[in-house]
């Protein structure tokens, strides 16, 4: 039977017809989807009146210009310091940096450190949260390590000192090498006077070793990095529609109802922002209702319902950690593991919005700043001549007074 040419040619440009068009849905599709999770610089078009967008590019990634001394053998101490992680990464930070200080100017040997938390017998080990390898290589050469206590070391025997944080070298000779020199041991407690993470006017000589303890020892072990990527790359997927870009709000309903956040009832004396503020703050500055934000609330509170009505792509950890994770990183005992994985989300934001005051945000501020990521904003009540994203910069940015900046250049 003869087959008609005409029918032949018809019938190729048929199939180059559908395996075009099939190719430009596949290209579309996952061109879109990568876009969403690695492209976070392309600005989206969200904007404010005047041209000005809400969504800003990261800064310049800054390198550390702190010294890192080196260790004579020969001045090495017998004694031992030792401390414990407590209350959370953002206090685990400023307890690591003043440890090494201390280690160091005793010439001590540092005892790595447990983390407990709030609740009585709440106990892990540093492995548990942090990776011990980068931890000891990290400070290779300016004090030396005990990954273990030694058996003769106990805890009952210890002289404790408490020492304010960002303790001085006067804190240590007045307060601290008197007792280690008397006892040849001793236990270090950090407590917080105040939230002070301002750099100073002058140039100290331990300002090295604090930039150093404070943000170059501490990363995620392997298992809860892992965690934090899978979470954020979620968030950038469900971000498709702004670049992959999310924001990550500090807001915690237990907080909320304390009474330090409680305030006089002036605008200007706020320390916490409710749910309905933050979203009232955002949509002020432009962000839409398709708008990514991460809250460091674990589970979701009804509370937060005035929230996600302007901002339906609201999330906690519960609705965006992976199933097989949940079990280990969201049961009653993990708390230290939750607030590791907020502390560290909220770093990695492109947009950090901290609606309680303290030391989170402020140690949050400093990792940011160091890794470029200075879009903080700091919520208020938003008037006609307040609308602009420079007056809602945080001050640690604008100003640049975070200790970060004696640390990065």
């Amino acid at each position: 039977m003869a087959v008609d040419p005409r029918q032949v040619v018809a019938g190729v440009l048929t199939v180059t017809m559908f395996v075009m068009l099939g190719n430009m849905i596949k290209r579309d599709h996952f061109d879109h989807v990568q876009l969403s999770i690695h492209d976070t610089t392309k600005t989206s078009e969200l904007s404010l009146p005047g041209g000005d967008g809400p969504w800003k590019g990261d800064g310049m990634s800054l390198k550390p210009c702190w010294s890192k001394p080196v260790l004579e053998e020969e001045d090495q101490s017998q004694g031992y310091l030792t401390f414990s992680l407590t209350n959370g990464p953002e206090y685990h930070i400023s307890q690591i940096a003043d440890a090494v200080v201390v280690a160091r100017y005793l010439r001590a040997t540092l005892v790595l450190p447990d983390v407990r938390g709030s609740n009585p017998g709440d106990k892990r080990n540093f492995g548990d949260i942090y990776n011990v390898e980068n931890f000891v290589k990290s400070l290779d050469g300016v004090v030396k390590v005990a990954t273990t206590p030694p058996p003769r070391l106990s805890a009952k025997n210890l002289a404790v000192v408490k020492v304010p944080s960002r303790v001085s070298e006067e804190d240590i000779a007045d307060t601290i090498e008197p007792v280690f020199r008397e006892k040849g041991n001793l236990r270090l407690a950090t407590y917080f006077p105040s939230v002070n993470m301002k750099k100073s006017s002058e140039k100290k000589n331990i300002d090295s070793i604090a930039c150093l303890g404070m943000f170059g020892t501490l990363e995620l072990q392997p298992e809860v990095s892992e965690v934090v990527d899978l979470m954020v790359e979620r968030l950038r997927t469900l971000s498709r529609k702004s670049s992959g870009q999310f924001i990550a709000v500090d807001l915690r309903v237990d907080i909320l109802g304390k009474k330090s956040c409680q305030g006089n009832g002036s605008p200007r004396s706020k320390s916490c922002y409710s749910p309905q503020e933050i979203a009232q703050f955002l949509r002020k500055l432009g962000f839409n209702s398709g708008t990514t934000i991460y809250l460091t609330q674990t589970r979701w509170d009804s509370s937060l319902d005035s929230l996600k009505e302007l901002f339906p792509k609201t999330y906690t950890k519960e609705s965006i950690m992976p199933i097989d994770k949940k079990a280990k990183f969201l049961d009653a005992d993990a708390s230290e593991l939750e607030k590791a994985i907020d502390f560290y989300i909220c770093s990695e934001s492109d947009v950090f919005v901290p609606a309680i005051s303290g030391l989170f945000y402020a140690n949050v501020a400093g990792k940011r700043i160091a890794s470029g990521k200075t879009q903080i904003l700091v919520p208020a009540e938003i008037t006609a001549s307040s609308a602009s994203m420079a007056d809602h910069i945080s001050h640690y940015v604008s100003k640049k007074n975070h200790f970060a900046y004696s640390c990065f250049c």
